[in-house]
């Protein structure tokens, strides 16, 4: 059994192998058929026998494509990039067989035409067919698809290293190494078949250009001038193309076979009424390279092939687009060479055709590295690397600035195909930080905690790993490997686990980069990552953080990192004394619900001395920055107007401001981090339609990020709060609602409070110690009655909505579910299920130390 890189590779000899033989097999038909044509035209009137030669091979062409694979149409490279885009297109054998047999017939038939887009298509489709016997990954597949392109491209041109640049720089855009690896062993294989057995039709004869190349200083204005012209002439020729491919859909409106036979037929017309040097289309290229023509010979063959080529594409006609630029571009290279010598007498117009090629195929394809290496492959003449530098990224550069997308970009959207260029991992992890992903609420453990203590700390925690601190700062790291491995150490019984730690664990700075912090994780082999702070531990990031951020990243789920890097702006502030040992924060947004929030916030500070700051946020669309954005705020002065009135009343500091900001989630997430809030007290609609989302999105940022306690309030209409309903779990969460609900209940001057818990019907026995704990505790701090009531049911939910409903509960309080968001979107969040279904105020309590 081969291994996948040596299958990989095994693969792409393979397919350089038949995409190799499939083109030689394509260039020969050509070449016979076209030398036929030619031929029988010399010996019958041309004026009969090129179109008709055009017409027929057209009609057939058609037939053929329209029969039995419309994918086989047009150039076959768009379709190409699509597959590779993940597009669903089919690519198979029958595919490859039509093209092959068609572009035979339309290149045979004198359409200026390329073969490249045909052998291009049937490698992909080759290669596709041959990743199929074995099974593999999408991905691994793209790349020996690709592979099997670019060993099309190199065979058509005979310039191998021309097709794996192809396949790095258009088609993928990848430089991995198993992408390079195929790319450059099936166009090497495909590219010496096509030297050894094919025509050899794209070659010059070295002998030729040697002494007819050349390059001084003096020359640069000109070709300067020639890249300026080829970008401009690219972004014509484009669109000529398009506007063909629009006229003989909605305008002509023929069934294919007769489109490509009436273009074949104005294509033998047109040839038969020009010197004989132009029923060759090969030969015509050589002509203006070996400097046999003169100017009006270059300006007739750029005026007509541009035209014969915008029709001959626009009727359907399967052929490529690659060969046919580079004709175009040699005979404008040719002029810009004459007029050149005409007036410097400096250069040769050769040298400016050869480096033409390159420039109107960069300004055409947009591949300014492929065009240059394809033209110095054809022919290894370093006299012209540097003008065929200077003039492909002029051309690609006027052509960009014009329009950013290529020509098979265009064909695509043309067919309604839009591809938008896929985010790279390593784009996503450069441009976030460890601040925006790292966990904030850390489990830590003490260095002078015994062994058997931080054994039981395990037991109790679904982490692997703990940073130790002493006084504050980190000292070590201890994991449960460290703990396993004690059977293997002689430690005394009272032995702390500051000696079994990792002293100087590595770390990482809040503002590192999630690319640096990869790094990290995989030099180290580590699981997570301490994020400090100098010596003090400020979070935690683990390969899941950076796993989930990604996922949220590429499916378009941003708001929980995006708020960091367009923050908030304050437009108001106030002020009160800072006399409390904390603050709560209450966002305010609806002036239905602000007076009953501000109720229960001032209840929770003078139960717990905080400070209430209260939050006013106003959006503004993202294409504006809140800095700088005017917006009205005589609502929102008239929602903290209430607070700071209840505040004086109360005799209870409140703290206001309004911000401007995109976000909420993001404007009060910098609200806690700033004003170094202890919990957060806001209002909750109770359930969301939003696929993906548990409560909202706003709350479910809250939930997940908010390094304080969370307390959130559906409120119902009625809004009473004598007879109150606290469902205990366990946990942090429950335990939290327990410690809130004294303050909480000082709403009502006489205040009922029942606890439940909930049990399986399956369970033997019942073990209320908690339930009774619960009571003891709020019966010390609540002068009303406070009773326990264990409940035995299949479903949690069920059993609260109905122990609500036969006491007719005013409140519900709730610890948020401790389940995983996925499992909660699947199977369903309990908070949430009991807020849709009862008629009552429900409040949602989440501890810090979740």
């Amino acid at each position: 059994m081969l291994r996948p890189k040596r299958l990989a590779f095994f693969q792409a000899c393979l397919i350089g192998l038949v995409s190799g033989l499939a083109a030689v097999l394509l260039g020969q038909a050509v070449e016979w058929a076209g030398t036929w044509r030619v031929n029988e035209s010399y010996h019958w009137p041309a004026y009969l026998v090129l179109p008709a030669i055009g017409l027929i091979g057209g009609i057939l062409a058609g037939w053929l494509v329209e029969r039995f694979a419309p994918e086989a149409s047009g150039s076959g490279m768009s379709e190409v990039k699509a597959v590779l885009a993940r597009v669903p297109m089919p690519l198979n054998l029958r595919i490859a067989l039509v093209k092959l047999i068609s572009a035979t017939l339309v290149l045979g038939s004198g359409m200026p035409l390329g073969r490249e887009g045909p052998t291009v298509q049937i490698g992909a489709a080759l290669a596709a067919k041959l990743s199929n016997w074995v099974p593999t990954s999408p991905e691994h597949r793209r790349q020996l698809i690709a592979a099997g392109a670019g060993a099309g491209l190199a065979a058509a041109f005979n310039a191998p290293i021309a097709g794996v640049l192809f396949v790095l720089e258009e088609l993928l855009q990848d430089v991995s190494g198993i992408t390079l690896g195929t790319a450059i062993l099936a166009s090497l294989i495909a590219s010496g078949l096509s030297r050894l057995y094919g025509s050899h039709s794209l070659d010059v004869d070295l002998n030729l250009i040697a002494h007819h190349t050349t390059f001084f200083a003096q020359e640069i204005p000109f070709y300067l001038i020639l890249g300026l012209l080829a970008g401009l002439l690219g972004i014509l020729f484009n669109q000529c193309v398009l506007a063909s491919l629009a006229f003989n859909r909605h305008v002509l409106r023929l069934s294919l076979p007769w489109r490509i036979g009436i273009a074949g037929l104005t294509t033998g017309i047109v040839i038969a009424l020009l010197p004989l040097e132009f029923r060759n289309n090969a030969g015509l290229r050589e002509l203006l390279l070996t400097g046999q023509a003169d100017w009006l010979f270059a300006a007739i063959a750029l005026l007509v092939q541009f035209t014969l080529i915008a029709v001959c594409y626009g009727s359907g006609a399967p052929g490529g687009l690659l060969v046919p630029t580079l004709v175009l571009g040699a005979a404008l290279g040719y002029l810009v060479g004459f007029c050149e010598y005409s007036w410097l007498g400096v250069g040769v117009a050769t040298t400016y055709a050869h480096v033409g090629m390159a420039a109107f195929f960069s300004a055409v394809s947009k591949v300014p590295i492929t065009a240059v290496v394809i033209v110095f492959e054809m022919t290894t003449d370093f006299n012209l690397v540097l003008p065929l530098m200077i003039v492909s990224v002029v051309a690609y550069l006027v052509a960009e600035k014009l329009d950013h997308r290529s020509l098979y970009d265009l064909l695509l959207e043309w067919k309604g195909i839009h591809i938008e260029k896929e985010p790279t991992t390593e784009g996503l992890l450069a441009q976030l930080s460890a601040m925006d992903v790292m966990q904030r609420r850390v489990e830590t453990l003490s260095s002078q905690m015994s062994i058997d203590e931080a054994v039981q700390a395990f037991s109790h925690s679904q982490h692997r790993n703990f940073p130790v601190l002493n006084r504050g700062t980190i000292v070590g790291v201890v994991t449960q490997k460290d703990l396993v491995n004690l059977a293997s150490q002689q430690l005394d019984q009272d032995a702390t686990i500051s000696e079994i730690m990792t002293p100087e664990p590595v770390t990482v700075n809040p503002t590192a980069t999630l690319a640096y912090v990869l790094h990290l994780l995989n030099r180290y082999n580590l699981s997570c990552l301490p994020v400090t702070e100098g010596r003090k531990l400020v979070g935690i990031i683990t390969r899941s953080d950076i796993i989930r951020i990604e996922a949220e990243r590429l499916s378009g789920n941003t708001e929980q990192v995006e708020w960091k890097s367009k923050p908030s702006y304050i437009i108001y502030q106030n002020r009160a004394p800072a006399t409390g040992k904390g603050r709560l924060l209450v966002p305010l947004s609806h002036p239905q619900t602000t007076h009953t929030l501000l109720k229960m916030a001032a209840a929770i500070a003078k139960g717990n001395n905080y400070e209430i700051e209260c939050l006013q946020v106003i959006i503004v669309p993202r294409s504006r920055t809140p800095a700088e954005t005017p917006v009205q705020t005589t609502k929102s002065h008239r929602l903290l107007q209430q607070a700071r009135q209840l505040g004086e009343d109360l005799r209870i500091p409140v703290h206001t401001q309004i911000r401007v900001a995109h976000d909420v989630a993001g404007a009060i997430l910098e609200t806690v981090k700033e004003r170094h809030i202890d919990l957060v007290l806001m209002g909750w609609k109770g359930s969301t339609f939003t696929p993906g989302r548990v409560f909202s999105r706003v709350v479910d940022t809250m939930l997940r990020q908010a390094a304080c306690d969370v307390v959130l309030v559906k409120l119902d209409e009625k809004r009473a709060f004598d007879r109150w309903l606290l469902p205990l779990a366990g946990g942090p969460n429950s335990s939290q609602a327990v410690e809130l609900l004294p303050a909480l209940t000082s709403l009502s001057s006489s205040p009922e409070i029942k606890l439940c818990q909930v049990f399986q019907p399956t369970e033997s026995t019942l073990d209320t110690t908690l339930l009774d704990n619960c009571v003891r505790f709020l019966q010390t701090r609540i002068s009303g009655n406070v009773v326990a009531s264990p409940v035995c049911a299949s479903s949690v939910t069920e059993a609260v909505i109905e122990c609500a409903a036969q006491d007719q509960s005013d409140v519900i309080v709730l610890g948020a579910s401790r389940e995983s968001f996925l499992k909660q979107t699947i199977q369903g969040n309990i908070p949430e299920n009991i807020s849709q279904m009862s008629n009552c105020t429900v409040i949602l309590v989440r501890s810090a130390t979740t």
